[in-house]
């Protein structure tokens, strides 16, 4: 039997990687995350040095990759319903934060000096299927997020 361990997932955040990490875990399954301290650190550097990497016994990887992939990894709403891109109706949404605008970018400048985390930032929705960016009040307003309230008359 060997003892190795094979990398089956990265992540750009430690925060994302543990909470997999309890996950797999709950399941028996061994798990190791590489370089995690060094993005809780500084993580700026997430994407220079390949993010969080999750890895598993060798022989446990196949039985990790069902698992990941039995996790609906995409956005939810307030509600926990599946959110679905306004232009092609695709669920595969993912939350990204954005510097498009003076303010973020002056915001991002002054924390990257003074080397904290971000003080503000701007974060949309981007389908993965057609690239399109979306607010979540834009889907909202024009897909509304619960049912509306029958009125008495």
């Amino acid at each position: 039997m060997s003892d190795t361990f094979k990398t089956i997932a990265r992540f750009q955040y430690s925060t994302e990687a543990q909470i997999i990490k309890g996950r797999l875990e709950a399941d028996g399954i061994q798990v190791f995350l590489s370089d995690n301290v060094t993005i809780d650190t500084d993580p700026l550097i997430s994407n220079a040095i390949g993010g969080v990497k999750l890895k598993v016994l060798a022989s446990q990887a196949l039985k990790a990759q069902h698992i990941l992939e039995s996790i609906n990894k995409y956005s939810l709403d307030d509600h926990g319903n599946v959110l679905s891109c306004p232009n092609c109706k695709s669920e595969k949404i993912e939350l990204f934060s954005t510097i498009k605008d003076l303010k973020s970018f002056f915001a991002f400048l002054m924390s990257f000096l003074i080397s904290t985390l971000p003080i503000y930032t701007k974060h949309k929705y981007r389908c993965e299927d057609c690239k399109t960016e979306f607010n979540l009040k834009e889907v909202s307003s024009i897909y509304p997020l619960t049912e509306p309230k029958e009125t008495i008359s």
